[in-house]
């Protein structure tokens, strides 16, 4: 019997994004199950807070997926790669959208090696149409009067003007 493939997307989705959306959906066709780490960033400053976050995820997830039994969300605090080993996760998941995601992606994925070398990162490309959508980019076309609708889902703009 081949061992269980746990994967772990980790991410703050503040808020979650349609390119947040294609990762997952490719991510399930690599592993067997798919752990959707709602992240507290320390380097960042959320909008929404991570029960927020995790809420907004969740309706996305209902929204876009028949089968969901295959995907957990869950709050990660502290350092991915010690949740990804005490979680038996096989691989860590990435979504890249441009070059300018790969340098820092790139690093942590030495970081993490070192620490924990039986843990891989897959790195998986952006579709062309979500390389330039990026949560911030989001936040920022709503603040100033901007459609999002493209790029976010109605639960989310919801959420956006609830803010």
């Amino acid at each position: 019997m081949s061992k269980k493939r746990i994967g772990i997307y980790p991410g703050t989705f503040d808020p979650i994004t349609f390119g947040h959306i294609d990762i997952i959906k490719r991510s399930l066709q690599i592993v067997d199950e798919l752990i959707i780490g709602v992240a507290d960033n320390f380097n960042k400053t959320s909008m929404f807070t991570i029960s927020e976050r995790k809420e907004m995820v969740k309706n996305d997830i209902n929204l876009n997926f028949k089968n969901i039994s295959k995907i957990r969300i869950v709050n990660i605090k502290g350092l991915l790669i010690n949740f990804a080993h005490k979680n038996k996760v096989n691989c860590i998941i990435r979504g890249l959208r441009a070059v300018s995601d790969f340098e820092y992606e790139f690093q942590m994925t030495g970081m993490n090696y070192q620490l924990k070398p039986l843990i891989e990162t897959i790195f998986l490309m952006s579709l062309e149409k979500n390389s330039f959508i990026s949560s911030n980019f989001v936040k920022e076309v709503f603040s100033l009067g901007g459609n999002v609708s493209k790029f976010v889902s109605k639960n989310t703009i919801k959420n956006l003007k609830n803010k």
